[in-house]
């Protein structure tokens, strides 16, 4: 090129723009749902929002450093095996130290110094990594040989995913596993492994559900009773209505107080006491409440829009890992949307699954903003590819 182009003029609008109207939208509804919940505790208002404003900053300076790194460094081979025995380290070290804390019946937090952490969250990221990396140099034999391409890596990452299932966080690891499925699927391995894979997966989560409500969730390990009693709700929240049917019927209320137009910012009724989780899991319930159904859709074409030009910024990439790593952000996002809403739905069982951006947790809204980081960077060095190649081609016809 005959000018040095800077990072920044390179900087995709179309995905920053949306990640800080989403995450300022999070920061409105994380301050209206927490601050009936400290009224009655006789807590300051703003402290669980002050403390998420805290981790937006920490992971804007995230965003920035990633943004920054040169996309070679994302694919050094050391740096990703040593980050992948971290976060197994921390996943045992949550699962069966003292350091381990139980929240919600999943020992899934880590609290050092009072510092609290969720390994979880941050296999998301691990994950996608290590598979974007794998699957990318092994492009040659893929879609020959699937056994050798694949088998290795995906091994690691079932026993990665086993260390969640174990805590017992299955919401978690049902979003770590569709996720890991979608980038193999996208990796270019051969398309009869495909339909295998997709028939092996539909088949056996109905033969699942079918044996799970016929004998009432009698085969599965005690500490995994509860996913049968989801699943009750799910068919049925009033059989339940005080206890597991509370949040989903609260749910529905909060969704059809809000109507059209919405009940007004702050004016929430559910959030007061009747919703438990109005700040986390079911914050969406509570935005359709005070923003109404309007808005709350327009909110979800912004997160829409920015997941499809993240995995647009995937397809059109020239490198496998690029690729792969966008496409494994995109599919992250929005199983996590769909799982989330299809839960306070009532479409599908209830998970635990927090909604991006827009849940309070300062961990979640890390994880999410370092993803928007990567892509960024990884669509600025795809632009950068594209002007040098274009350059080229220029001089060559001169």
């Amino acid at each position: 090129m005959p000018k040095k182009v800077k990072k920044r003029h390179l900087l995709d609008y179309s995905i920053l723009i949306p990640y800080l109207i989403l995450s300022c939208v999070g920061l409105i509804m994380v301050y209206s749902t927490t601050s009936a919940k400290q009224l009655t505790e006789g807590k300051p208002l703003t402290a669980m929002v002050i403390n998420q404003v805290q981790f937006w900053i920490l992971s804007l300076v995230a965003m920035f450093f990633i943004y920054k790194m040169k996309t070679t460094v994302y694919q050094n081979k050391g740096f990703i095996m040593f980050a992948i025995a971290v976060i197994s380290a921390l996943l045992l070290a949550v699962r069966f130290t003292d350091l381990g804390q139980t929240i919600n019946g999943a020992k899934g937090w880590l609290v050092i110094a009072g510092f609290s952490m969720q390994p979880a969250e941050y296999l998301k990221i691990m994950i996608i990594w290590y598979l974007a990396y794998i699957l990318a140099r092994r492009q040659k034999y893929i879609d020959k040989e699937f056994k050798k391409a694949v088998f290795r890596p995906m091994l690691l990452v079932a026993a990665l995913i086993f260390l969640v299932i174990i805590q017992p966080d299955l919401g978690n690891a049902a979003v770590l596993t569709l996720v890991a499925i979608t980038i193999l699927l996208a990796s270019g391995i051969n398309y009869m492994y495909t339909y295998v894979i997709a028939g092996a997966g539909i088949l056996g989560s109905i033969a699942f559900i079918e044996a799970l409500l016929l004998t009432k969730g009698s085969f599965i390990p005690a500490q995994f009773q509860y996913v049968y009693k989801r699943f009750e709700v799910f068919l049925n929240p009033f059989i339940d209505e005080r206890e597991t049917g509370h949040q989903l019927i609260n749910s529905y209320y909060a969704m059809s107080n809000g109507g059209w137009f919405g009940r007004g910012l702050g004016n929430s009724i559910q959030k007061k006491g009747f919703l438990p989780e109005a700040h986390s899991d079911f914050i969406f319930s509570i935005t359709i409440e005070e923003l109404g159904l309007i808005v709350s859709i327009l909110i979800l074409l912004v997160l829409f829009f920015l997941i499809s030009r993240i995995i647009l910024v995937g397809v059109r990439s020239k490198k496998p890992f690029n690729s792969l790593f966008c496409i494994g952000i995109g599919a992250m996002l929005m199983i996590q949307v769909f799982v989330n809403l299809g839960g306070i739905t009532g479409i599908i069982p209830l998970t635990g699954i927090t909604f991006p951006f827009l849940s309070h947790g300062g961990n979640s809204l890390l994880v999410v903003s370092a993803a928007v980081g990567f892509v960024l960077n990884i669509s600025a060095d795809e632009k950068r590819q594209k002007l040098i190649d274009d350059y080229q081609v220029a001089e060559s016809d001169i």
